[in-house]
């Protein structure tokens, strides 16, 4: 096919036709495996004379060729063409030249992905003139090869940004990074009028992202030299202090936030938050990252720390007096780097002279009501709930960076900063404040709330302060200082502030009740969360609210509803938890609205999902802008049915109504394969399923999905339906008997489990238990299958990481022995002749061993298929184990020697679990540093968190490099610390050991005098004494 009939080919798929389009794709695909389609499409890209669409068109399925064929999966598609080495050639040769002269954005952001899979893929092995090449490109005098050099340098950083090993990168960033802060420098030396400067602030603005993107995980050894150091700091503070004339942006604040000359100040700002955050922080320096950046962090917080932090007050100043312009995102860089410098002893002692006015005049302002704040609650009061309730964990809002940096001082820097805040917030609430003013001083209270109830000093007076300041706003004529007031409420509830005046609780319970009916949607929002708080912690609010409780769970669906907010679903949790009593009868038609609810969102989601992604998307916008409130909201649903079906498990009756109203949301989700609401569902399916102890006739369509989307689009979804088919299994025998289909998914389940190659041990775990369950549950309905589970667990006798997996692997032998022993041997000797022996050898090694069956399931299971040997006629004993038949008795009580303290260390454990949900108190310590010498570094449970996580990233990338180069001798891991499953039941727990063995010792006396003699004379003492123990049990257990 010519370039021109090439070209018209492309130009099909955005046809507004649809069959034009479809018949093109068509055809393309068909042609698209073919040797030099790639070098043809480089060709028309190039071409001036082809239309601007269609080279986009090209440029788009270049991109996609390239990213899908140049390195094979492991496990490829049939239909899967690697790309010829022509054009591989072809592309190494072009894609520069094509960057070059790319005639639009869109098709330079293609092509820039491009460069980065060739790059990951072959540099430097097989393109070792790349970097070459770009330093050509960047020493242009022609500003479009620059250009194209910027970008270039980006993507080469960007295929390596998340490499561990600093093989490739670092040698990058020396070739390169010298080039890059010259131009970045001579740049800032053009004025924003001139003509050329509408591409100066784009490149600036990428070559500022390219350095950032270079310290995402490591910092190169050029990178910590004063050669680098020094020029790129100095760009960095020139980029920072640059005044931009208005001319050079947009009047618009929104524009302007956008235009590159601020994209370029908000990369600068976080190169500068960046570097001393993760590398040049010596007191938080996590000690694996000592040996590598230690003298840099030192270094850094003597000499560079101080010049940042003279440079952000500078632009503080300039802010607050109004004599320049500050980005929002760059208002948060500074407040992060604020907060950053308020545990170091260093920079603590440069930031306390100015904590009270960066408080009053930075902080402060952030949290007052403002006029897009206003705009946005007249326009779209849902969205202002969700940007005000979510605030804080909005990484790019002045806001958050404002509460963030508050926050630190109060639980890091408490004897210094907590009291003079405080002291603040009175002084505006006592100086004739403005609203928008009450109501900044309210938020700053509200991100205080927590370290004020705690403080021994002040602890006291936050009643009165209640009462004067809070109780009066719940009438103000102002919505927002209504909304404040109840979100002030819920904070102290929540936080435990003890009222001396039950008059005063009333007054405030009254006003929030009230605030319930406001004719604003906010208020409403903030009143529902905070009647909420106040009904957990207080009995008396209980009761008040119990005879409106069913008014109160409509407005919380309604309110849930009309804004989709996950907080609101722990609200609706907390009531039905609260309410048991009042809410049971109407339980079927609560559970039928949050049905609705949960159907109106997974379908919203649903919808979401099938939207198509446009090409020129950027990654990594998609990840952090990603709309998932549907699926969170519908998540946060979908736990609130469950709250209600734990909370009516008292009452079968009414829980078999509720469960039909279920079912259906259940086989939508799985239907439709909303892969991400499945955990979800299994859930619900396991808490119903487990509480009815029983299968209804419509849940088993379930089962047969689930075992669909097993063999299909959910294989890794085991350990999430492993609950469910238990409980099926267990649950629902009678029909399990009767559909030896059923029964056979079942051994096909575990079957995929144990062969397939996409799944690991804990896959492998979970496939054990549903055979086990088969087993346990189904006796004398298996016996088809036997040989199938026997054959498929002496395939992997031998095989696993970890000792879980060999060991749930063996109990599977284990209990086919159980199941019926006389089979059971037979078809090991059937499978491999002398199998049975090498059974009977790993099985009393682990039998014999100290800590091999740990938990009691372990030690009650063979105990009790031990008790099936010694029952066996001595006809059907397999001759190559009767020598050793006698050591059945011996290994039981070996066994039983250590069953008491399993049973005991399970207890102990059942125990803590019961007080560790009991035990919600919060250690005062958390919010407030009372302790030691107010200046010295502070150490937190942040700082300890990221040691952990340094510590733990540092041990398996030395595992990962002991791999590569095959020093790993940790291939097999010896888990001998297998924990108990508290939440595992099973029929065995039912048998009582002591009883079983006593009566299998009887009969094993009367069939087989003689292997009984030899058994009991090769006792030694200790095992005669526990011999005796066991059949004291026994007896007790008789008498009782």
């Amino acid at each position: 096919m010519d370039l021109q009939s090439l070209a018209n080919l492309f130009a099909t798929t955005y046809n507004p036709d649809p069959n034009v389009q479809k018949t093109g794709e068509l055809q393309i695909r068909k042609i698209g495996a073919q040797e030099g389609m790639l070098t043809a499409l480089l060709q028309i890209i190039a071409s001036d004379g082809v239309e601007l669409a269609t080279r986009q068109a090209c440029s788009v399925y270049l991109k996609n060729r390239v990213h899908t064929s140049y390195i094979l999966p492991s496990t490829p598609r049939p239909d899967h063409v690697p790309i010829a080495q022509s054009d591989r050639t072809a592309l190494k040769a072009n894609i520069l030249p094509l960057l070059s002269a790319s005639p639009s954005r869109a098709v330079t952001v293609q092509l820039a992905a491009t460069l980065k899979d060739l790059v990951a893929h072959d540099f430097p092995d097989r393109w070792s003139s790349l970097l070459n090449d770009v330093k050509r490109l960047l020493g242009s005098g022609d500003v479009r090869e620059v250009g194209a050099g910027v970008v270039a340098a980006l993507e080469c950083i960007r295929a390596f940004r998340f490499r561990q090993k600093a093989d490739v990168l670092p040698g990058i960033i020396a070739t390169l990074f010298p080039t890059l802060v010259t131009i970045a420098d001579g740049m800032l030396n053009t004025s924003p009028s001139q003509p050329a400067s509408q591409e100066i602030p784009a490149m600036l603005h990428l070559i500022l992202k390219t350095y950032k993107t270079a310290i995402i995980v490591n910092l190169s050894p050029h990178q910590q030299s004063p050669e680098s150091l020094v020029p790129w700091g100095r760009l960095l503070f020139r980029v920072v202090g640059m005044a931009v004339p208005a001319e050079g942006v947009p009047t618009d604040e929104e524009d302007r936030e956008r235009c590159e000359w601020w994209k370029a100040k908000k990369w600068a700002y976080g190169i500068l938050g960046r570097l001393f955050h993760r590398f040049g922080n010596p007191s938080q320096l996590p000690s694996p990252m000592q040996k590598e950046y230690g003298v840099f962090a030192e270094d850094f917080v003597t000499t560079f720390a101080p010049e940042i932090f003279k440079v952000y007050l500078h632009q503080v100043e300039l802010y607050v007096s109004r004599q320049a312009w500050l980005g929002k995102k760059c208002q948060y860089q500074i407040f992060q780097f604020f907060t950053e410098c308020i545990k170091p002893k260093s920079t603590w002692i440069l930031l306390k002279p100015h904590v009270d006015s960066l408080v009053a005049n930075f902080a402060f302002p952030q949290l007052a009501f403002n006029a897009s704040k206003q705009a946005m609650w007249e326009a779209d009061p849902v969205e202002y709930v969700r940007a005000s309730v979510d605030e804080y964990e909005n990484f790019s809002s002045p806001v958050s960076g404002a509460t963030s940096f508050l926050l630190s001082l109060a639980s890091n820097r408490t004897k210094t900063a907590f009291l003079p805040m405080l002291q603040f917030i009175n002084t505006v609430l006592r100086s004739n404040p403005t609203p928008a003013q009450r109501f900044g001083a309210l938020t700053m209270m509200s991100a205080l709330g927590p370290f004020i109830v705690r403080h021994p000093d002040v602890k006291g007076s936050i009643e009165q302060f209640m009462v004067q300041y809070v109780l009066p706003e719940f009438t103000s004529q102002e919505p927002y200082l209504r909304s404040v007031a109840c979100e002030v409420l819920g904070v102290v509830t929540k936080a435990g502030i003890t009222w001396a005046s039950e008059e005063n609780l009333n007054s405030h319970s009254r006003a929030v009740a009230l605030a319930l009916d406001d004719h604003e949607l906010p208020v409403r929002v903030q009143a529902a969360l905070a009647i909420t708080e106040l009904v957990i912690v207080h009995d008396s609010v209980r009761d008040a609210v119990s005879p409106q409780v069913g008014k109160v769970v409509q407005d919380l669906l309604k309110l849930s509803d009309e804004t989709d907010l996950d907080i609101l679903n722990h609200s609706m949790e907390a009531m039905v938890d609260r309410f048991k009593t009042e809410l049971l009868p109407v339980a079927s038609q609560l559970t039928a609205r949050l049905c609705e609810s949960y159907l109106r969102l997974a379908r919203e989601g649903l919808a979401q999902q099938n939207e198509t992604i446009p090409d020129s998307i950027d990654v990594e916008s998609l990840v952090t802008d990603g709309d998932d409130d549907k699926v969170y909201g519908a998540m946060g649903v979908a736990k609130t049915i469950g709250t209600v079906v734990s909370c009516i498990e008292s009452s079968p009756e009414i829980l078999s109504q509720v469960q039909e109203v279920i079912i259906p949301i259940i086989r939508f989700t799985l239907e439709n394969k909303l892969i991400d609401l499945f955990d979800n569902m299994y859930d619900l399916v396991d808490a119903l399923t487990f509480r009815l102890h029983a299968i209804s006739p419509n849940m088993w369509p379930v089962f047969e999905l689930t075992y669909d989307l097993f063999k299909s689009d959910a294989v890794d979804f085991l350990d999430e339906m492993l609950p469910s088919l238990d409980n099926f299994v267990s649950y629902g025998t009678d029909v399990l008997k009767a559909r030896p289909d059923y029964r056979s998914k079942v051994l096909d389940m575990y079957r995929t489990a144990m062969t397939s190659p996409q799944l690991g041990d804990n896959d492998k775990i979970n496939g054990c238990k549903l055979a086990e369950s088969m087993l346990l549950n189904l006796h004398g309905h298996v016996d088809d299958q036997l040989q199938d589970i026997i054959n498929i667990a002496a395939d992997h006798i031998d095989k696993g990481e970890t000792a879980s997996f060999r060991l749930a692997n063996l109990e599977i032998l284990v209990n086919a022995v159980l199941y019926n022993a006389s089979a059971a041997l037979h078809f090991m000797e059937t499978y491999k002749p002398g199998f049975s022996r090498t059974f009977f050898d790993r099985w009393f090694a682990a039998i014999n061993s100290d800590n091999k069956l740990p938990r009691v399931h372990d030690k009650q299971l063979s105990i009790l298929a031990l008790c099936k040997l010694l029952e066996m006629e001595a006809s059907v004993i397999p001759e190559g184990l009767r020598d050793g038949w006698p050591g059945i008795v011996g290994g039981a009580l070996n066994i039983f020697k250590t069953l008491p303290q399993a049973v005991a260390k399970r207890k102990v454990l059942e125990d803590q679990l019961v007080e560790g949900d009991d035990d919600e108190d919060e250690d005062d310590a958390r919010y407030l540093n009372l302790e030691g010498d107010e200046d010295e570094d502070v150490w937190d449970e942040d700082s300890a968190y990221l040691e952990i996580l340094a510590k733990e990233g540092a041990r398996l990338r030395e595992k990962s490099e002991k791999a590569e180069t095959g020093d790993d001798e940790s291939d097999i891991s010896e888990e001998s610390d297998i924990e108990e499953e508290l939440g595992f039941f099973s029929v065995l727990d039912k048998i009582n050991p002591y009883v079983t063995f006593q009566q299998a010792l009887q009969t094993f006396q009367n069939q087989n005098s003689a292997l009984y003699q030899a058994a009991t004379t090769m006792l030694t003492v200790e095992r005669q004494t526990v011999l005796m123990e066991v059949v004291t049990m026994a007896s007790q257990t008789d008498h009782v």
